[in-house]
């Protein structure tokens, strides 16, 4: 069973991470204005720290140089000795761990928050990620963002799978106190869209209030929240060579968060034979035909729909804030 994750005194250090994938412009750009002026990012009760998160990633444009460094913060990895050799995520990684850890648990030294800003080329909006509803700030922030932005709408998506909720996070934010990943789309890799830029900005603001206000000693009250929870992948149809023989079928395609019922078309064949889904229930396709996820054997994250009850964030008390 995960901890319940629950901040006992003020959050007094945050992190804006952009640039994990160094062709997910929105954040590289918005970290990138954030370093050479960083008003925007402060509160009166604690400090915002922007971090460009792969630089050279950034620099080249691509997601990565030698491999992703969103998958790159497990434990072994940190902790394994330094070697030339080593991927160069692999040695930023523990270059963010000692920035914004160590990855331990209860480590004072580790950042209170971190925020990590991701666009992803599928047609999922605004959509909030947090590894589990254990972690009651992140999905009280979660559910402040769906309140504050009525019209976008926010989905909030628990990525830790189902059969695997004890296992590691081996994703940027785990190596603070606490985190959640901003995910918006859909935009291309190595392409800025306004819409998008703006949106994530004022997500990034509304953020930083909420922690000011948790800060200061406001309560909020339990609620129930819809979420979609991960259950693993979906791959492509693939030759014996490991190639693809077919693409996401067109009635599956930018329907992400749609129910997908069995017996549904989901890819169709080069040779024009469909391929439908195999499952026993309904489930919520995420991340479909995502362009970074085709080395992965991802065609798109099968999710389930359910309504979480999440407990009262309780006011810190003035002993608490000493």
């Amino acid at each position: 069973m995960c901890s319940v994750l629950v901040p006992r005194a003020p959050l007094r250090r945050v992190a804006v991470t952009g640039g994990t994938h160094g062709n997910e412009l929105s954040g590289v750009y918005l970290v990138r204005h954030w370093l050479q002026d960083p008003s925007e990012l402060q509160r009166p009760s604690f400090s915002t720290t922007p971090v460009l998160a792969n630089p050279a990633a950034a620099a080249a444009c691509r997601r990565y140089v030698d491999c992703d460094l969103n998958r790159a913060f497990t434990r072994t990895l940190l902790l394994s000795r330094a070697t030339p050799d080593d991927p160069y995520e692999v040695t930023r990684a523990r270059e963010l761990d000692q920035l914004l850890g160590p990855k331990a648990s209860g480590s004072d030294q580790a950042f209170d928050f971190v925020l990590d800003l991701h666009n992803t080329t599928a047609n999922m909006g605004t959509c909030l990620i947090v590894n589990g509803s254990h972690n009651i700030f992140a999905m009280h922030l979660s559910h402040h963002l769906k309140l504050q932005f009525p019209e976008l709408p926010c989905r909030v998506f628990l990525h830790q799978p189902l059969q695997s909720a004890a296992s590691e996070s081996n994703s940027l934010d785990s190596v603070a106190k606490n985190g959640m990943t901003v995910e918006l789309g859909p935009q291309p890799q190595g392409v800025l869209r306004a819409d998008v830029f703006s949106r994530m900005r004022a997500l990034v603001a509304s953020a930083l209030d909420f922690t000011e206000l948790f800060n200061q000693g406001t309560a909020f009250p339990a609620f129930e929240m819809e979420v979609y929870r991960n259950l693993g992948s979906e791959d492509f149809p693939r030759t014996e060579d490991g190639d693809l023989a077919g693409i996401v079928h067109p009635q599956l395609q930018d329907r992400d968060y749609e129910p997908l019922q069995p017996g549904t078309p989901i890819f169709q064949k080069f040779s024009g034979e469909d391929v439908r889904y195999e499952g026993h229930a309904t489930v919520y396709p995420m991340f479909i035909n995502e362009a970074a996820y085709y080395e992965k054997h991802i065609a798109f994250l099968r999710t389930e729909k359910l309504v979480v009850s999440v407990p009262p964030l309780p006011a810190l008390t003035p002993t608490q804030g000493l």
